[in-house]
């Protein structure tokens, strides 16, 4: 997967200063003013930097805590992690695998099946939904 080759000045032109932000700076939004978190649209949720497939809205449950969760992504290759020591916690850091775009984190308690909580930015998606 070619990533997208741009500058952090080509990122600031390209994105909302929200968008660069979260996405490109590893901030949040706050909790429960995302445009995606009561969403119940059918789709797909890109990333907003790249376009990357990353998310399905079958996967999509109300986790409560403010944020769009998802239990999976669409294929795992969709996404990378790593380790966050920020604020003072250790959790798991979800970026896109294309162009690194900061989503947000998972958690390991979630539904079935994964037992995972895909805790994603709105900011950091874009929803194609599906046509009726």
């Amino acid at each position: 997967m070619k990533k997208p080759d741009k500058t952090e000045a080509e990122w600031k032109q390209k994105l909302t200063p929200e968008q660069f932000s979260i996405c490109r700076k590893k901030g949040t939004e706050r909790p429960f003013t995302g445009k995606y978190y009561n969403c119940t649209r059918k789709g797909v949720y890109h990333c907003s930097c790249c376009g990357n497939p990353l998310f399905s809205s079958e996967t999509k449950y109300n986790s409560g805590s403010g944020w769009p969760s998802f239990y999976a992504p669409m294929e795992q290759q969709a996404i990378k992690t790593a380790f966050d020591d920020s604020f003072g916690m250790r959790r798991v850091e979800v970026l896109c695998q294309k162009c690194d775009a900061h989503l947000g984190h998972v958690f390991e308690d979630g539904p079935k099946p994964t037992g995972l909580r895909f805790c994603i930015n709105s900011v950091s998606l874009d929803l194609k939904e599906d046509e009726e």
